[in-house]
C-alpha cells in the first residue's frame, strides 16, 4: 500500500520558495516534500507504531543533545530547503550548532536551507525502500555526514556518510553517533 501521491504542477505553475511553504502552512493537515525537478510529493500521516518509534527516536536525540549542547535536534514536522533545491523532511534531524547560529532569524522561521548534519529516516509499512534510499543519498549529496536508514520490518540499518559506500547492519542493537555526534548511541531495543 502506497501512502504517498507524487504529480508535477510545472506546467502549470513553478512555486518559488515562498508559495511552496505558504501552500505548506495553508495545509497542515498534509504532509509535503518537494523534488529538485519542482515534482510535489504528498504523503499520509504515519501510522501509531511508526509514528511511536519516530517518537523515540528523537527522544534520545534530544536528551543527548541537551546533555551536550553541540547543535539543534529537529523532529519529522520540520522541512529542509537542501541545496540541490529538494524541499525534505527527515524523521529526525540534528545540525551543529554553528551552523545553526550562523542562519538569519528569518531562515529560522521557514524551511532551514540547509541539509543537516545528520538525518534519520524509519522506514514505515507504506514507504517504497527503494524511494527513501534515494532520499537519504540525497541528503548526503548536499552534504549530511550521517544519515541512518531504519527498517524495522528487516531489522536492518542503512549508514550513509559521505564518500563512502552504504554500510548495511543487520540487527544491531545500538547505532553510534560516531564523530558526527560524539557519545550519542541509539538504542534500537525499543525500535524493533
Amino acid at each position: 500500500m502506497m501512502n504517498t501521491i507524487t504529480f508535477n504542477l510545472n506546467p502549470i505553475i513553478n512555486l518559488t520558495d515562498e508559495q511552496f511553504y505558504h501552500l505548506c502552512q495553508v495545509n497542515r493537515d498534509l504532509r509535503f516534500e518537494r523534488t529538485a525537478t519542482g515534482e510535489l510529493i504528498i504523503m499520509a500521516p504515519t501510522g501509531g507504531e511508526t509514528g511511536n518509534c519516530n517518537a523515540g527516536i528523537t527522544a534520545q536525540l534530544w536528551i543527548w543533545n541537551e546533555q551536550n549542547k553541540l547543535g539543534k535536534v529537529f523532529d519529522s514536522s520540520t522541512g529542509f530547503k537542501l541545496p540541490s533545491g529538494v524541499d525534505s523532511s527527515p524523521d529526525a534531524a540534528w545540525v551543529k550548532k554553528e551552523r545553526w547560529d550562523a542562519l538569519t532569524t528569518e531562515q529560522k522561521e521557514i524551511f532551514l536551507p540547509l541539509s543537516p548534519d545528520f538525518v534519520v529516516e524509519l522506514l514505515s509499512p507504506s514507504d517504497s525502500l527503494k524511494v527513501v534510499q534515494e532520499k537519504m543519498k540525497e541528503y548526503r549529496d548536499n552534504g549530511t555526514l550521517l544519515g541512518w536508514l531504519i527498517n524495522r520490518k528487516s531489522r536492518q540499518v542503512e549508514i550513509y556518510r559521505p564518500d563512502r559506500e552504504v554500510e548495511v547492519l543487520q540487527n544491531p542493537v545500538t547505532l553510534s553517533g560516531e564523530a558526527v555526534l560524539p557519545g550519542f548511541v541509539l538504542n534500537l531495543q525499543t525500535i524493533w
